[in-house]
């Protein structure tokens, strides 16, 4: 069985090889330990705190192989970013030059350095070991952080956002990184890379440029990919767009992946999800439910064939579930299903 909880402290070696296979790009598990223990203890202290209103917390889950005990990949949101460190986008918007003396109209897009999602909640630092990226996994992963929101709104905020990796070369290196490096930078990007992920980003101010660029002015290979996602990160932004977030031309300093927006009541998995009683008893259902308990230090999240609807509106979960989620008869849980069919 396929277990989520939360990360604790014990998750530490293998948190920091996912850190390492995750490569750079992925701001959010940067390969340092002080950040990677700070982290963790970050997310228990966040999942064990009471909340009545979005803070500075961040929660990180784990996907465990209860068969082998292994971790298997990480899910994460955080509660309101850009309160402690700054959060940096460049937005893409249209700006007109017009002459009505020369009868000259022109469109031209330009980019724009900015905070505009200070104080949103994040959904982040989804990664899904090699061997596991098969079935509804990924799915599962991913949707498990919106049953999580769905079931505790009052920890986060009504907008949710996700910045999604942008596109890289063959050795790793985005190319809207380089025309950035080549007039304003003099360090490579896995060091920039690296200091935003443990949160240096005093440089960001000091040395991007202050005036809006003029994208027809960028070498073509950097204007190419502003907004689009890394190869890798394709099957990530499908399933977050069939969710209904949506790009609004905000993209990454450094690799210009998009970062999509979704208000949290508008996405479909938390519009879709139920809370319902439980009964415990043997059962095999016809869909695929992801099905977690109402807790938040204690959450756990499964996802089986072995629950189903009975005419007493609950859900029938088989023993093996109940013990898994740590739920027992008349105990609340909330539960998705996985199917693509449903709308």
């Amino acid at each position: 069985m396929l277990l989520i909880r939360p990360i604790r402290q014990s998750d530490y070696p293998v948190l920091m090889q996912i850190a390492v296979e995750s490569g750079a790009g992925f701001t959010s598990l940067p390969v340092n330990e002080q950040k990677l223990q700070a982290k963790i203890a970050r997310s228990e202290q966040s999942f064990a705190t009471a909340v009545e209103t979005m803070g500075d917390q961040g929660y990180v889950f784990v996907l465990e192989d209860t068969s082998t005990g292994e971790i298997v990949g990480t899910s994460g949101i955080e509660a309101s970013v850009g309160l402690e460190n700054p959060l940096y986008h460049f937005h893409k918007s249209t700006v007109v030059h017009h002459s009505k003396e020369l009868d000259v109209f022109k469109q031209v897009e330009v980019l724009t350095m900015c905070n505009d999602y200070t104080g949103v909640s994040e959904i982040c630092t989804l990664f899904l070991r090699e061997p596991y990226r098969q079935g509804l996994n990924g799915r599962f992963l991913s949707k498990v952080r919106f049953l999580f929101m769905a079931e505790h709104p009052k920890r986060f905020s009504k907008m949710v956002i996700a910045e999604m990796r942008g596109v890289a070369d063959d050795s790793g290196l985005p190319p809207f990184w380089k025309w950035l490096q080549s007039y304003f930078f003099s360090i490579d990007f896995p060091t920039a890379d690296y200091m935003i992920g443990v949160g240096n980003k005093g440089f960001i101010a000091d040395l991007m440029p202050r005036h809006p660029i003029y994208v027809s002015l960028l070498p073509e290979s950097a204007q190419q990919v502003i907004g689009e996602v890394h190869e890798n990160t394709k099957p990530a932004l499908a399933l977050l767009e069939n969710e209904g977030f949506f790009h609004r031309g905000y993209v990454d300093l450094f690799d210009g992946g998009p970062t999509v927006e979704c208000q949290l009541k508008q996405i479909k998995s938390v519009r879709n999800s139920h809370k319902i009683k439980v009964l415990v008893a043997p059962v095999e259902g016809n869909a695929t439910l992801a099905v977690c308990n109402t807790q938040t230090a204690n959450f756990r999240a499964v996802f089986s064939k072995n629950a189903a609807l009975n005419d007493n509106h609950e859900l029938v979960i088989s023993p093996d579930l109940a013990e898994a989620l740590m739920v027992s008869n008349g105990d609340f849980v909330r539960y998705l299903s996985l199917e693509k069919a449903v709308k």
